[in-house]
Formats: structure tokens, sequence, C-alpha cells
């Protein structure tokens, strides 16, 4: 067990990295490094940064790679210097051993052991604290869920409004509807809001469905389902929304409808199931074995023609959009205020895919769902 006394470094580009993010609190596209004793933080960033690093994070200093210069010099490659600037701040502080978390980048770690500084990885670090959401940021994923359920209605509102080509594809403002129009139209919606599809987003009807990530090729059309995914972040707080619906233009079949049942079945059992103290695994199951009593099997890694069940039940969200843990086996006990999607579905070639997906949080008691919009097939 690493010992959680010891300094913890975060380190690379705040930007890409969520958990260094969350301690800069400022999108930086440069290096950058965080410091952190039990009583003492200090962020290392470009001179240029500094002071919105100071207006924005709780670091009791910031400081850039000149204020820890090395005997040798920086280089001059940003990264290099950064890390060269870190290794040099642990000597003169004597920081003999460090905690660093999964994300630490090669460079910082070379350049620490070449200091004779000991790394000692903890696997929790930056992960627990991501997990229990903060109030604040419970706030921030309730307002990217809410913007994403708008994009959301429209988006089915208009697979479900449009016309009907004599091919039985279907047609909107004169046009074929395909998968890669309604994302561009999604996308669109979320720029107005200033959201971002960096990930894409999934709009997918028969065949390709039965993969169910796929995102989705060609013309939609009349009396088959579409699965709508889309997984935004909020530009300003870099949260991220996540909401998935089954619209289906015109009558479903008698067996989308049983498949539709038994996916909402499903992720009802889940959400029961999801309380402090439970474990991901047994949310999972409990939608499983929903599933598997409504009567279809699971084939995880094998697309099928037939309906079946391809994934786990949920993932948790929030700088990421997926994030630790995951509701799937193996999934251990789930924690007081953490972020989780719970999104069972069926998929096959034949007929389509259904799924249906909300985001919850974790209370003292049932869980408290982000999601307000309907979890029908009819967007008429």
């Amino acid at each position: 067990m690493p010992d959680v006394s010891l300094p913890a470094i975060f380190a690379g580009i705040p930007l890409k990295n969520p958990s260094l993010f969350r301690r800069i609190c400022v999108p930086i596209g440069d290096p950058a490094a965080w410091i952190e004793t039990p009583d003492h933080r200090v962020a290392i960033v470009r001179d240029i940064e500094m002071d919105r690093v100071r207006g924005s994070s709780n670091a009791d200093r910031v400081v850039c790679p000149a204020d820890y210069e090395p005997a040798g010099k920086l280089d001059a490659d940003r990264e290099t210097a950064t890390a060269q600037a870190v290794a040099e701040y642990c000597r003169r502080e004597n920081l003999a051993s460090v905690r660093v978390d999964r994300t630490l980048p090669f460079v910082f770690a070379w350049h620490l052991q070449q200091a004779g500084i000991e790394l000692s990885y903890d696997s929790d670090l930056g992960v627990i604290d991501r997990r229990q959401k903060t109030e604040q940021e419970i706030s921030w994923l309730a307002e990217a869920q809410s913007v994403t359920e708008t994009v959301m209605r429209f988006i089915c509102e208009t697979i479900a409004r449009s016309t009907v080509a004599a091919d039985g594809t279907l047609v909107h403002d004169g046009e074929t509807l395909t998968s890669e129009r309604t994302r561009a139209m999604a996308a669109a919606e979320f720029l107005r809001r200033d959201y971002s599809m960096s990930h894409g987003a999934i709009v997918a009807t028969a065949p390709d469905v039965a993969d169910c990530h796929h995102a989705g090729t060609g013309a939609l059309r009349t009396g088959v389902p579409v699965i709508v995914d889309l997984f935004p972040m909020n530009n300003q707080t870099r949260y991220w929304g996540d909401c998935t619906r089954t619209v289906v233009h015109g009558q479903p079949t008698e067996m989308v409808r049983k498949m539709h049942a038994a996916v909402v079945a499903a992720k009802a059992a889940a959400v029961k199931q999801l309380r402090v103290g439970q474990t991901a695994e047994s949310v999972h199951l409990a939608a499983d074995q929903a599933l598997l009593g409504a009567g279809f099997d699971s084939s995880r890694g094998t697309v099928s023609d037939q309906p079946t069940i391809q994934h786990g039940t949920g993932h948790g969200i929030g700088l990421d959009v997926h994030e630790p843990i995951l509701l799937d086996l193996g999934g251990g006990p789930v924690l007081e205020r953490e972020v989780f999607t719970v999104e069972p579905g069926l998929y096959g070639r034949s007929v389509g895919g259904v799924r249906v997906e909300d985001m919850l949080v974790v209370r003292d008691g049932d869980a408290q769902n982000l999601n307000q919009l309907h979890e029908g097939l009819d967007w008429t």
C-alpha cells in the first residue's frame, strides 16, 4: 500500500489530463505540474499562465520552470523543461519520495528518477477524489445533462416527424436524413450552447447498430429503431453530459416493443440497486438478469443477427465521459456522490437496437436521477 502521507505529483497537459486540470483549474495546453503535500500546494506552469492559475486554483504558490532551473539549465523543449523543474523543486525541498498517479508521463518519471527521487505508485490517487463528486461538480453534470436532453429531444423529434420517401427512407427539409447528417445537426445545436462533441455521437440503426458503439452510417428508415447517444462536453466547466434514447419513426415491430420493455425494466432494476454500499457488479447483474429473464441472450464481444446483450450497464462520468468505476462484472462498492450512467441495451443486425441511458447520483438512499426526458419510442 502506498504511503498516503507522501507528497503527490500530478503532471502533464491540463487540457488532456482531467486529474491535473481538476487541480490547476485552467485548461492549459502546455505542460504543467502540481505538487501537493498535506499542508502545501505548488503549481508549476508556463510563465504566461501563472496569473490565470493564481486566480482559479487553490495553489499556495504558482511558479514557472525558470524558478526551478537546474544547474545544467532548462531544456528548450517545454515538456522536458517542466519535468526538470519538478525534479529540481523536489531536490530543493528535500523530497526523497513522492506518490504518483496512473497518468504521470514518463518524461516526468524519468527526470525524477534521475534526480534520485523514489516514485511510489498510488492506483487510487486522482481516482477516488474524482469518483466522489462535490456538490458543485454534481451541479455542473446536471447542467450538462439538461443541455444534452434539450438537444436529444430536438434530434428525436426531428427523426420522428420526418417524411418518408417511396423506398422507406426518411426525408427532412427535402433531403435524405442520414446518420451523418443527424450527427451534424446535433453538433450545431451543441455548438450554439458552447458545448462540443469531441468524441462524436451515435445515431445508429440496423444493421450498423448491432455493433453497440458504431456511430451509424447511411439513411434512416421508417419503422426501424434509431439509437441516439449524445455525450457533449461543456466547454467552460469541462464536465460531460451523456444520454441515450431510442426513436422509431412510424410503428415499431412487436420485437422492438419487447426489446424496449426489457431495456426499460433492466434500467429500473439497476437504478433500484444503485445505492451506497452495493457493488457496481451487483448493479450490472440486476440489469443483466432482467434482460436474460426477458428471453435475450448475452453475446459480449460478438456481433449478432438477433438482439443480444453486448456490454456492461454503465460507467462513471465527470471530467471524462468514461471514468472509473464501471457498472460491470468485478465492479467494487459504489460511493456516496458518485455519478454513473445506467444504460442497458439490446442489439442485432436484423431488427436493430434499443438503448436507454440516464445519469444518476449515488445518494444515501435512492439514487438521484439527473434526467427528466421520457424513455419511450414515440417522439411525435
